[in-house]
């Protein structure tokens, strides 16, 4: 059994506790990709949620200070790719600063609504985004889901302790 903390010693929540937290917190990892006027972009969320499902909404948190964030601030229609275990790879590629995440290694094409559509993923979504919303150095953005593909197979890939991994790691 753990001893219960003495809560006046701990102090206000800062950064470096926000984090060690949420590095216990086991998340699903996508890949959010929009076009943009010099090409494709894209990034690695552990963010993703499922909002509503009348009408079919989700949300997932970028951080204004992205390389993508530009592009996804002005993107009318995004692509939401739920990855599986066998790609842990993509998922580093696309969480990497300065790759190449469109390059050789990455599998994709243009989907409807002109939006990079990832191959072989578990699944993958098209959706219009309705909404940004302010949130400290992030913005959430809510998408409603317009079509999409749920057919790939395998196991979620997921995020912990600062590390991709599958189901059973």
């Amino acid at each position: 059994m753990t001893a219960t903390p003495d809560l006046a010693r701990l102090g206000l929540a800062a950064p470096d506790l926000f984090r060690s937290v949420f590095r216990r917190h086991a998340a699903g990892v996508a890949v959010i990709t929009a076009r943009g006027e010099e090409g494709p972009v894209g990034f690695t969320a552990t963010s993703l949620t499922s909002v509503s499902a009348e009408p079919p909404l989700l949300s997932f948190g970028v951080g204004t200070g992205s390389s993508s964030w530009p592009v996804l601030a002005e993107a009318e229609h995004v692509g939401v790719h739920i990855l599986g275990e066998h790609q842990r790879e993509t998922a580093a590629t696309f969480a990497r600063s300065g790759a190449d995440r469109f390059g050789p290694a990455t599998s994709w094409r243009t989907g409807p609504e002109g939006v990079p559509v990832l191959d072989g993923v578990l699944a993958w979504l098209v959706c219009r985004v309705t909404a940004r919303v302010p949130a400290g150095d992030h913005r959430i953005v809510l998408a409603e889901v317009l079509l999409g593909d749920p057919t790939g197979t395998g196991s979620p890939l997921l995020y912990h302790q600062g590390r991709f991994g599958g189901l059973w790691d």
